[in-house]
């Protein structure tokens, strides 16, 4: 079961906290990866740690042009991409009145057009291969909502119609589209948050905790898989209970 031998995966934003969890995650199932970032040195660290079957691809995505090389290069040394995991992510929060069009655009570009860039280029392999599966990495708030994050928000709840409207449209070629969208979750950003709002948020959540990057990991292993072929157009929430959408 779950077994990703002889499949590639492109994961963008690789060098993160759920972006390595990913990459771990995929790697363990069998797949060869294609792993994209900014910044080199942790590509290097975690294509270190994985060994073998593992390619990197330093990739700025706010850079249509870049975005083209990043799938060129990636299906020229491995001749196929048969998943696709738009995991990369920024912020640039402010509240709405105080929002510069420079950090609207910025967020929007890389959470969400990126991802469409990325999606339009590698489906016409998957097509041909008459096989694939594209997971996008939403969030919480693209449910929900929060102050101070409306490109943020807006990025992510893109997502989702993306998501669905893409599902539809490669459904029939045995392609599945489907969107994980975590709540709060261990990471480096989540480590600035200073304690005491760690616990009002703690009480917020149903399970009473933080999730974990692996936890996100292990949801996109499963919809990776041959196991999840009768899944599409899906939004899988994964926030132990914050927001029952």
């Amino acid at each position: 079961m779950f077994n990703l031998r002889g499949k590639v995966a492109l994961v963008t934003g690789a060098t993160g906290a759920i972006g390595g969890a990913i990459a771990r995650t995929l790697h363990k199932m069998g797949a060869t990866l294609a792993l994209s970032g900014t910044k080199v040195s942790n590509l290097e660290s975690l294509a270190k740690e994985l060994g073998d079957r593992v390619q990197l691809f330093a990739c700025n995505l706010n850079s249509a042009e870049a975005i083209q090389d990043l799938i060129n290069n990636a299906e020229r040394f491995f001749d196929k991409i048969d998943i696709l995991v738009n995991n990369a992510g920024i912020t640039r929060d402010n509240l709405m009145m105080r929002m510069s069009d420079e950090d609207w655009e910025d967020v929007i570009t890389v959470n969400l057009e990126a991802p469409f860039r990325l999606m339009r280029g590698v489906s016409k392999g998957m097509i041909r291969a008459r096989w694939g599966r594209i997971i996008n990495i939403s969030s919480v708030v693209g449910a929900v909502g929060n102050p101070g994050q409306t490109n943020y928000s807006a990025s992510k709840s893109g997502l989702f119609g993306l998501t669905k409207s893409a599902a539809l449209e490669l459904a029939s070629r045995n392609i599945t589209v489907n969107c994980v969208a975590p709540g709060f979750i261990e990471s480096p950003m989540s480590d600035k948050i200073p304690e005491a709002m760690k616990d009002a948020l703690r009480k917020r959540i149903p399970v009473g905790r933080i999730g974990n990057p692996q936890e996100i990991a292990s949801a996109v292993g499963f919809l990776a898989s041959e196991e999840a072929s009768y899944i599409t157009g899906h939004v899988l929430h994964v926030n132990g209970g914050l927001a029952m959408v």
